[in-house]
């Protein structure tokens, strides 16, 4: 599975309004629901916050793959926000974050959201990628940028 088939360009957020982690979250989530409107924006919430409490999803290099589980979905959902700023979600680095790339799986899945997790995190190690990202204008452009890196691998 590659990043194109489970990733909207409407579900990109090109610029967090969010400040703190809980607020990323949130508004990932409300972004999610917009698209996926049976989704239970609460329900996301709590299963995602539930996971970070767990261990941070925030890796390193600014980057964040929050996830989760969630019951009665049928496929796998990405959703993506960019915060120029950063914003700081208890990264192994201890920088702020500033790309975050939400992985939503049904709660029967196995491999198949593994692998993506997988591919997500070999992407988005490549620093170039990464500042193509940070620098671009719109969403539209992020949408673009992350398409044609995940075409690459």
């Amino acid at each position: 599975m590659e990043i194109v088939d489970v990733l909207k360009k409407e579900s990109v957020i090109s610029n967090l309004a969010a400040k703190t982690k809980p607020e990323v979250i949130q508004e990932l989530a409300e972004q999610v629901v917009l698209i996926y409107p049976v989704l239970n924006k609460d329900n996301l919430v709590s299963v995602l916050i539930e996971r970070e409490k767990l261990c941070s999803t925030a890796v390193d290099e600014g980057v964040a793959i929050p996830h989760g589980k969630i019951s009665g979905l049928s496929n796998i959902i990405v959703a993506f926000g960019r915060s120029k700023d950063g914003i700081d979600f208890e990264s192994l680095d201890g920088n702020p974050t500033q790309l975050f790339i939400l992985l939503l799986a049904p709660e029967n899945s196995s491999g198949v959201h593994l692998k993506l997790l997988a591919r997500i995190s070999r992407i988005f190690k490549n620093p170039d990628f990464r500042s193509r990202l940070i620098k671009a204008d719109r969403q539209e452009q992020i949408y673009e940028i992350i398409i044609e890196e995940d075409a690459k691998n």
